[in-house]
């Protein structure tokens, strides 16, 4: 099998191109100037003039903040570029697997967001995708729309990496505790699209939620990083409210994720055990 990769550097597709020839998936993989988004007529005809057997998007824009005034930048690469690309795939009969977010819901309550939840995006960031896995299912192709949450990795830009460095400067650090949901390592979001891609059309396919769990504050995050990490450094939880940004974050980002279980197999992964192994390939576990 031959999959054509959208995005080449990000965390997910750095994940994907380690692990596809595990799965007897070779992988082409598209990065801008040559796939451009911003293009999304160009970015169709570029991949319409490729021969793969699935498309796997893990291109983004996912400057939350800064999406909230560069709008029509962030639709052009999380909607409007995906959606011309999937009715590529349509066309010529190609799955589609699209990663989105938990930032599509607007965070009330305390329950977890099952796939069949209505919407409400609190932001231009949640908007976009939202559109974004619009057009995908409309394009009328084999698809799965994969949301996922508080991604990590060892590579790219992220709160794990961010908490290491503060951290190190730092005695205390306020983190916000009132916002909750499922850290999820790049990798097992990698394992999860290549599991999908694998199954092929013969599956089930359609919207999933994939997180890690327990689920946590981002000051819960924040403490077991630094006791993974044997950081000293203590962590005050604040409120939202204390941290105000320029976009909305939700406050409940539980994801229901028993859809995927039961059509894929796929459980949701430990990010405690997630993490432990970042933190390694980071040098950065807690001394013997």
């Amino acid at each position: 099998m031959k999959a054509l990769l959208l995005g080449r550097d990000g965390q997910v597709a750095t994940e994907i191109l380690r692990r596809a020839g595990a799965y007897g998936i070779k992988v082409e993989a598209l990065e801008v100037p040559e796939l451009d988004f911003t293009d999304p007529e160009g970015a169709a005809a570029l991949v319409r003039a490729k021969e793969c057997d699935i498309i796997i998007n893990a291109a983004a824009y996912t400057a939350v903040d800064k999406a909230e005034s560069e709008e029509k930048l962030a639709q052009l690469i999380n909607a409007d570029g995906p959606g011309a690309v999937a009715k590529v795939a349509a066309e010529k009969g190609i799955p589609f697997l699209h990663i989105s977010t938990d930032y599509v819901f607007d965070g009330s309550g305390e329950g977890r967001f099952s796939t069949e939840d209505p919407t409400g995006p609190l932001g231009v960031y949640g908007a976009t995708k939202l559109d974004g896995e619009r057009q995908v299912a409309e394009a009328g192709g084999w698809h799965a729309i994969l949301r996922t949450s508080w991604v990590f990795s060892a590579h790219g830009g992220n709160f794990v990496k961010t908490m290491l460095r503060l951290g190190a400067e730092r005695d205390k650090l306020t983190i916000v505790a009132d916002q909750v949901g499922g850290p999820t390592a790049a990798a097992d979001i990698a394992e999860a699209l290549l599991t999908i891609a694998k199954a092929g059309p013969e599956a089930e396919g359609g919207l999933f939620h994939f997180a890690g769990v327990p689920d946590a504050s981002w000051a819960d995050f924040a403490r077991e990083i630094f006791a993974q990490a044997g950081v000293d450094c203590a962590v005050e939880d604040i409120p939202t409210s204390a941290y105000p940004t320029p976009a909305a974050r939700p406050l409940n980002s539980r994801l229901d994720c028993s859809r995927l279980t039961r059509t894929h197999g796929i459980e949701p992964p430990d990010w405690n055990a997630a993490l432990a192994e970042v933190l390694a390939e980071l040098g950065a576990t807690k001394p013997n």
